[in-house]
């Protein structure tokens, strides 16, 4: 992709994929939906997970998988209300770019 991604953008991608999991999902994971609409790097995902969590958006809990620990991430209330937000702030900003591409003003 030719436009950088900024970090209120990439918060709302991982709470928008996080949110289609009720009982959470693990950092693999996520990495693997993140990338499907992005060019991130898992050095790049692991930090704004932690940031999330940090912010109360994500509560984390550790599953066993195979023999090993898995970490899982699910939306808090707040992480709910933040999405919302995003998804708000989000229609409002798209359709005032997608009118600037059309000749709009």
């Amino acid at each position: 992709m030719v436009f950088n991604t900024g970090a209120a953008l990439l918060d709302a991608i991982v709470l928008a994929v996080v949110s289609k999991e009720k009982e959470g999902t693990y950092g693999y994971k996520i990495t693997q939906d993140v990338r499907s609409v992005l060019d991130v790097s898992e050095s790049t995902l692991y930090p704004v997970l932690r940031r999330l969590k940090k912010d109360e958006c994500l509560e984390t809990y550790d599953m066993a998988y195979a023999g090993r620990n898995r970490r899982y991430y699910r939306l808090t209330e707040k992480g709910t209300a933040q999405l919302n937000l995003y998804k708000i702030e989000w229609k409002n900003y798209s359709s005032k770019i997608n009118r600037m591409f059309e000749g709009g003003v």
